[in-house]
C-alpha cells in the first residue's frame, strides 16, 4: 500500500472567511492549486519547521531550577501568577480590594465550620455538595475547596496587599495569598513581599497563538501579562534558613530580613562572558543583554516558529561592541517599560478640551472607555482618541503603534485596561479612576495614555537602532 501524500498550500494569515473562498474560486479548480507536498521533520513539525540554528543556542532556561552549574542565562525561572478568581483578588481600588478579601474569607470561614460540622453527622457528604455556590459571595477552586475539607482556617491579613502588572502597562492592586491564588508557583521566590524589590523580564509561554513579545516588570507579574508567561528574575529570595533566623533573632529589636538574596543570571553564563567580551561584564549587564536582544526584530522573525514551540534559545554575539551595544538598549528599553508612570507625556499630540459650561466647573478627568476616532470611510482613526465627553487627544503617530506586546499596542493596551468593568458572576466591579483617585491624581490616566505613546515612540525608535543579527549558520 502506497504512503498517503499531504498536499498544501498556504493562502495566508489572517484572513476572514470570504476572502479564503474568493482565492480558491481564482484559481478554478483544485489542479490549479500550486499544491506543496509535506513531509515532518525530525521533530514531528510538518508546516512552519524549526531553524535548526536556534538548537546551537544558549537556553534561557535551566534544565534544572536552582541547581549549580546550570549551563544556561538563568538559574531559575516562575509562571506568573494564576488566581482564578481574577475578580476577587485584582481590583483598582485597594480598598474594594480589601473589603471583597474580607468578606470573601469570612464567607470561606463559615462555609468550612458548618460542612466540618455537617460531616460528623455524615462521613460521606462531600464538600461539593455542601458549599454555597453563589459566585457573588465567594469563588470557589479545586484549591480552596481541599482547604475547607481539611477545616482549614484562613484569615485576612493586610500585608498580603501588594502590586502586580496584571496586563502590559496596568497595575493593579492584587492579595497576594498562597492560600487564594490558585496556581502562584514560584513567584514568592521572585516578591516574596511588598517591600523586597527585583526586576523580571517575561516572555510569552510555550504555545503562544500571538507573536512572541516581552516585557520588564518590578512588581508581581500575572500569568497572562504575556501569554501563558514565563518570568526570568534578576535576583531570587532563599528563605529555606527562616527557621534559623528566626532561632537567632529572638528579642531583638530590628527583625533579620528572613529572606536571602542570590542571582537570577548564572556564574556560567558570567564566565562564559567574560571570556568572551573582557572581565568588566557583570549579571545585570546580561541580565540587559538578554533583554535588549529578545527585542531583536532580526531575531523575532527568524525564528518565530521556534518562539512558539520553546522558550527562548539565545546567542552570545561574537563582537563585543554588539554585545554592549544589545546591553545598551536592553538597559534603555527596561527604564522606559518600568517608568512609564513617570516618563515624560509625549507632547506633540495635541489634548483638545471641552469647554466647560458653567463657570466654576472643574475638567472631568473620569474615563469610561476610550474610543478611536473615525474617518470619513467610518474606519478607525488611529491618530484619534477620544479619551471621554470631554477630552480629545489628535496627531498620534503611526509608528507609536509598531510596539506591540502580547499581541496587541501598548497605547491598544491602555484603552482596553483603563475602562469600567463589572465581573458578570460577582458582581463586583473594577474602576480604574479609584486608582487616579487613591493616589491623589485625578490627571493619571489621561498622562498615562500620553506617557504610553512616548514609550511606545521611544521602543520602536531603540529598536530600529539595534545591532544587525546574524542569523544563519556560515
Amino acid at each position: 500500500m502506497n504512503k498517503a501524500k499531504i498536499h498544501y498550500h498556504d493562502i495566508g494569515d489572517y484572513l476572514s472567511r470570504e476572502d479564503k473562498l474568493r482565492i480558491i474560486k481564482q484559481f478554478g479548480s483544485v489542479e490549479r492549486i500550486p499544491w506543496t507536498i509535506l513531509e515532518p521533520n525530525e521533530h514531528g513539525d510538518w508546516i512552519n519547521h524549526r531553524n535548526e540554528m536556534f538548537k546551537l543556542f544558549i537556553p534561557i532556561e535551566p534544565e534544572k531550577k536552582f541547581a549549580k552549574g546550570q549551563k544556561s542565562f538563568f538559574e531559575m525561572y516562575a509562571i506568573g501568577v494564576a488566581t482564578n478568581r481574577d475578580a476577587w483578588v485584582y481590583n483598582a481600588s485597594q480598598r474594594t480590594l480589601e473589603n471583597n478579601m474580607r468578606s470573601m474569607i469570612d464567607f470561606y470561614n463559615r462555609q468550612r465550620e458548618a460542612y466540618n460540622d455537617a460531616v460528623k453527622v455524615d462521613k460521606n457528604l462531600s464538600v461539593e455538595d455542601f458549599i454555597d455556590t453563589d459566585d457573588t459571595k465567594i469563588s470557589w477552586t479545586r484549591a480552596l475547596r481541599n482547604y475547607a475539607k481539611r477545616n482549614i482556617l484562613i484569615q485576612y491579613e493586610k500585608e498580603k496587599l501588594n502590586v502586580g502588572l496584571y496586563r502590559p502597562f496596568q497595575k493593579q492592586n492584587i492579595y497576594f495569598a498562597t492560600e487564594l491564588i490558585e496556581s502562584i508557583g514560584l513567584s514568592p521566590k521572585l516578591f516574596p513581599t511588598s517591600t523586597h524589590k527585583n526586576l523580571v523580564i517575561c516572555v510569552s509561554g510555550i504555545g503562544a497563538s500571538k507573536d512572541f513579545s516581552t516585557i520588564i516588570t518590578d512588581c508581581i507579574p500575572d500569568l497572562q501579562l504575556q501569554f501563558n508567561g514565563q518570568c526570568f528574575p534578576l535576583y531570587w529570595y532563599d528563605s529555606s534558613d527562616a527557621d534559623v533566623v528566626d532561632l537567632f533573632n529572638q528579642g531583638a529589636e530590628k527583625p533579620m530580613d528572613r529572606y536571602v538574596r542570590k542571582d537570577g543570571v548564572t556564574d556560567w553564563i558570567l564566565s562564559t562572558a567574560r571570556k568572551q567580551y573582557g572581565y568588566k561584564v557583570m549579571k545585570e549587564d546580561i541580565f540587559y543583554y538578554v533583554y535588549g536582544l529578545l527585542h531583536s526584530p532580526d531575531y523575532r522573525i527568524t525564528f518565530a516558529t521556534d518562539l512558539k514551540k520553546s522558550l527562548p534559545r539565545l546567542p552570545l554575539v561574537e563582537k563585543a561592541d554588539d554585545f554592549w551595544a544589545f546591553s545598551k538598549a536592553g538597559r534603555e528599553l527596561a527604564d522606559l517599560h518600568l517608568n512609564y508612570e513617570t516618563i515624560e507625556p509625549y507632547r506633540k499630540c495635541i489634548v483638545s478640551f471641552a469647554p466647560l459650561t458653567n463657570k466654576g466647573d472643574k475638567m472631568n478627568y473620569h474615563v469610561e472607555k476610550m474610543r478611536f476616532g473615525k474617518s470619513d470611510s467610518k474606519t478607525s482613526d488611529k491618530s484619534v482618541i477620544h479619551y471621554n465627553h470631554s477630552i480629545t487627544i489628535t496627531g498620534i503617530p503611526t509608528e507609536a503603534y509598531e510596539y506591540v506586546v502580547n499581541g496587541k499596542s501598548a497605547i491598544e493596551w491602555i484603552m482596553e485596561r483603563y475602562a469600567i468593568t463589572t465581573d458578570k458572576k460577582s458582581g463586583i466591579t473594577n474602576d480604574p479612576n479609584d486608582w487616579a483617585r487613591e493616589h491623589n491624581d485625578e490627571k493619571y490616566i489621561l498622562n498615562l495614555l500620553l506617557r504610553v505613546i512616548n514609550v511606545s515612540v521611544q521602543t520602536v525608535e531603540i529598536v530600529k537602532g539595534l545591532p544587525k543579527l546574524k542569523c544563519e549558520a556560515d
